[in-house]
């Protein structure tokens, strides 16, 4: 039996070589490309590809050439499925599966870093600290517990987020249409507009769907607090860029903290630093600003998080190619 592992960095052969010796009866190679309509034809001879990548699989040829090739599944080692045409798809009988848990303390703990590097201020002391400027003011912080911590979807890696600001004393709240009586009274179950117009920090944890999509716009920065902040750490378009950098520069917000904004699926582990063509002008205003610490995408990227796709992906397809059902196969 054999898998292709498109798109594989240095960091995860390791734990591609580590499930190979669990399973000998499996060969995985792995190659440094995405699947475009050009390298599915690397996919020949395979029983099972896994894929990681931000661009979108839209080409009509690349699912055809896989149900021509015999292959079953396309297994996404990542959370985001919005990369996927569906409807191709299911008519080239694929299926899909992604990793929608593969340790939610990694993106709960960026989070918690970005917001103690805001509320301390550390951004515009660090800011000043370059310039020699030693003074106070404007510094006075506030302590975590007495924070309302605000977020917008729930689900496991929302969940840690709750625990874990909880565990620091903070009140918190949460818009998600599922309740989970495992939270117990970690949170509150409110609507959204309660937790844009009351929360300290509102942190978003939400897939990216049509419902999603610029869910926060200049209407709602104009209801949260001016002493609040946002974190997004779950998809770029959640947020609309130009009404966060608008409502910054109005000060309708204290800060953000953005591991992921509009377009950086062309930006992320990528080197421009010497390159000139670079184009995200909102990305760019972001940068310059002390009260927003930016991070390119990688709430996920921790040792045991890296591990945990790796072999989540390779026991679904191997679990698929021997006629089973993932428990993690997504539709549209």
């Amino acid at each position: 039996m054999k898998f292709l592992f498109y798109h594989a960095r240095q960091d995860e052969l390791v734990a591609v070589k580590e499930w190979m010796t669990q399973h000998s009866d499996v060969q995985v190679d792995t190659n440094e490309v995405p699947l475009n309509e050009e390298t599915v034809e690397l996919a020949k001879g395979y029983d099972g590809i896994v894929i990681q990548q931000h661009g979108a699989i839209s080409s009509p040829k690349i699912y055809q050439r896989l149900h021509e090739f015999g292959i079953k599944q396309i297994t996404l080692r990542i959370t985001g499925y919005e990369i996927i045409d569906f409807k191709l798809a299911a008519e080239n009988q694929l299926v899909v599966t992604n990793v929608p848990a593969y340790s939610p303390r990694s993106v709960s703990e960026l989070v918690l870093a970005d917001v103690m590097y805001l509320i301390r201020h550390l951004g515009i002391t660090h800011e000043r600290e370059n310039r020699h400027d030693f003074t106070w003011n404007g510094l006075e912080a506030n302590e975590i517990h007495n924070l309302t911590v605000g977020i917008i979807g729930a689900g496991k890696i929302g969940s840690a987020v709750a625990r874990i600001f909880k565990a620091l004393g903070s009140t918190v709240i949460a818009a998600d249409p599922i309740h989970r009586p495992e939270l117990g009274d970690t949170l509150t179950y409110t609507d959204h507009e309660t937790v844009y117009r009351t929360a300290d920090i509102v942190t978003m944890h939400t897939p990216l769907t049509d419902e999603t999509n610029h869910m926060i716009d200049a209407k709602v920065f104009k209801m949260m607090k001016p002493t609040a902040f946002l974190i997004n750490a779950s998809r770029g378009p959640v947020v609309v860029a130009q009404d966060l950098v608008d409502a910054l520069k109005n000060h309708e917000i204290a800060g953000a903290g953005i591991d992921t904004i509009e377009g950086d699926n062309q930006l992320v582990s990528q080197d421009w630093s010497s390159r000139d063509d670079f184009n995200n002008p909102q990305l760019d205003e972001l940068l310059k600003m002390p009260n927003v610490s930016v991070s390119p995408h990688i709430g996920f990227y921790t040792d045991d998080a890296v591990s945990n796709m790796v072999s989540i992906a390779l026991n679904d397809v191997l679990t698929i190619v021997n006629g089973g059902v993932s428990r993690h196969q997504v539709t549209e």
